[in-house]
C-alpha cells in the first residue's frame, strides 16, 4: 500500500519560514514526479510546486506556481522517496493545507493526473 507522510506544518507569522516534508513509501522504485498542491476551504486544490524524481536525464527538474516562484523551493533527498518544500517569506495568503503528491500522468499543475495523495499539513500564517 502506497503511503504519503507529510510533516513540517505549522503557525508563522508574515515574513517567516517554513520546511515540509514528504516521505513516499509501498512504491516499487521511484515515482515519476512528486510535488505540493494547497486548498483552502474556498480554492480548489492548485498546484505549488513540483519535481521530476524519476532517476535519470531530467531527474531534479522543477515547476513552480507563479504565486510562489522566488519564494518556496522543492528538492528531493537523494536516496530517499522524499521530498521537501521550503518556504520563504510567507505570507497570510500562504495560509491552506498543503498537500503532498506522487506519480503523475498528464500536465504536472493538474491535480487530477497524480495517482497518491498525502493526508495533508496545515501552514496557517498570520499577519
Amino acid at each position: 500500500q502506497v503511503q504519503l507522510l507529510e510533516s513540517g506544518g505549522g503557525s508563522v507569522q508574515a515574513g517567516e519560514s517554513l520546511r515540509l516534508s514528504c516521505t513516499a513509501s509501498g512504491l516499487t522504485g521511484r515515482p515519476n514526479f512528486m510535488g505540493w498542491f494547497r486548498q483552502t476551504p474556498r480554492t480548489e486544490r492548485e498546484a505549488v510546486a513540483v519535481i521530476f524524481t524519476h532517476s535519470g536525464a531530467g531527474s531534479g527538474t522543477t515547476y513552480y506556481a507563479d504565486s510562489v516562484s522566488g519564494r518556496f523551493t522543492i528538492s528531493q533527498h537523494n536516496t530517499e522517496n522524499t521530498v521537501y518544500l521550503q518556504m520563504n517569506n510567507l505570507s497570510p495568503d500562504d495560509t491552506a493545507t498543503y498537500y503532498c503528491a506522487a506519480q503523475l500522468s498528464g500536465a504536472w499543475d493538474n491535480r487530477r493526473g497524480y495517482k497518491y495523495w498525502g493526508q495533508g499539513t496545515q501552514v496557517t500564517v498570520f499577519s
